[in-house]
């Protein structure tokens, strides 16, 4: 495996850090929380590690306050790195006397692998003391220019570290079909779900295959034998450890019967083509799922740069769509998917754009450079349109700017 690449994330913990009293990093296990965060403490001498998956480390926190105060008073000033802390969620009541009566920021680095519960437990305990910061797989920017190839490997591996940077192929295939394994048979029961890790595999399955389509909870329920219900807690359970995304419609006031329905994806492109058994590049362009893996790669990549605006998408019940919207105040952007290398819309597109007062659309595609395609669309690989999307130095993303016409 090569070596450690640098991660976009690192300079936004570092400003949190210095903005709130603590800082949760969340992600999907095995994404880089861990390399992250050591990566941090290892340029400090104030800072106390403990990982909390750990019987021994959790021991020495069965009275929480307890060690903080000892640890406080025997080094001074510390900032305390918990990591997997879903496994200790009683912790947080104790975090927030310990932070308001320290009174400073940077106390407490926690990291934690399945959101929801996280986010509530923060939420509830540490409003206003507390920055939710989302760590993915490696993304394009962080790799483009170290990788050979950056975007179709990116593409077919995915982003989680192990598998991105594997020795071939093959290396990194096993590696997920071994993830996929463990997540369900280890990772799923030590969070606390009681769920056949058999059916939950054939639902992940039949989700892949509806990758970029609406979700139909009665089908899915049908095919599975269970109810729609169990289908929607079954997704929500995927969708709270970072393995699965539903997109939400657009709300909009227009005359036109909107879809209602969420779309799903498999986040990671490498997760999806290991559920689909596409074990290399070939594979892919032939397989059913290209199109709908390319739009995932970019809706995945583009939520991700700009974590302060809403996504939706945008489809009526005549076929009329628009793949993302990114909605903030009263700006929209739309973002369409393309796999060709000479992408063209059609009227319903621009139809669309008129309907919901959108002046700024992107066309995703693998071409090499930008290129305007009207006055209001602009064509661009997602190299280059990312590259417009990350945070700078200080952890505030940017609009993406037009292409020069």
């Amino acid at each position: 495996m090569q070596g450690l690449l640098s991660r976009l994330q690192t300079r936004v913990v570092l400003a949190r850090l210095d903005e709130f009293p603590a800082v949760a990093l969340l992600g999907p296990r095995q994404c880089g929380k861990t390399t992250l965060a050591r990566e941090l403490v290892g340029q400090r001498s104030d800072v106390l590690y403990l990982d909390l998956e750990l019987p021994s480390e959790r021991r020495k926190l069965q009275d929480p306050e307890l060690y903080f105060r000892a640890q406080l008073a025997r080094r001074g000033p510390t900032l305390f790195c918990l990591d997997e802390v879903q496994w200790l969620p009683e912790l947080f009541p104790v975090l927030r006397g310990l932070i308001d009566e320290v009174g400073r920021n940077g106390q407490f680095l926690v990291l934690g692998s399945a959101s929801r519960d996280l986010i509530r437990q923060g939420s509830e305990s540490l409003a206003g003391r507390l920055a939710l910061v989302e760590l993915t797989p490696f993304q394009l920017p962080e790799v483009a220019s170290t990788l050979d190839d950056p975007l179709f490997r990116l593409w077919l591996r995915g982003g989680f570290p192990r598998s991105l940077l594997a020795a071939g192929d093959e290396a990194s295939y096993r590696w997920r079909e071994s993830f996929i394994q463990t997540f369900l048979e280890r990772d799923i029961p030590q969070l606390g779900f009681n769920i056949p890790a058999a059916a939950l595999h054939r639902l992940w399955r039949m989700l892949a295959h509806c990758h970029g389509q609406t979700l139909n909870s009665s089908k899915l329920g049908a095919s599975l034998g269970v109810s729609h219900t169990t289908v929607r807690t079954y997704v929500d359970l995927l969708t709270r450890t970072f393995m699965v995304r539903t997109l939400e419609p657009l709300e909009a006031n227009v005359k036109k019967r909107l879809v209602k329905s969420p779309k799903v994806y498999i986040r990671d492109s490498g997760i999806l083509h290991s559920l689909l058994e596409i074990e290399d590049q070939e594979a892919l362009f032939g397989h059913p799922v290209f199109g709908a893996s390319w739009e995932g790669l970019v809706v995945e990549a583009t939520i991700g740069a700009m974590p302060r605006w809403r996504p939706s998408f945008y489809r009526t019940a005549s076929g009329v769509e628009i793949d993302l919207i990114l909605s903030r105040g009263g700006r929209r952007i739309a973002v369409e998917c393309k796999t060709s290398t000479a992408p063209t819309l059609g009227k319903g597109f621009r139809a669309a754009l008129d309907d919901l007062g959108i002046n700024e659309a992107w066309v995703i595609a693998p071409v090499e450079e930008n290129y305007p395609l009207d006055r209001r669309t602009t064509v661009s690989p997602l190299s280059e349109f990312l590259s417009r999307l990350y945070p700078d130095q200080r952890g505030v993303e940017r609009r993406p700017a037009a292409a020069d016409p």
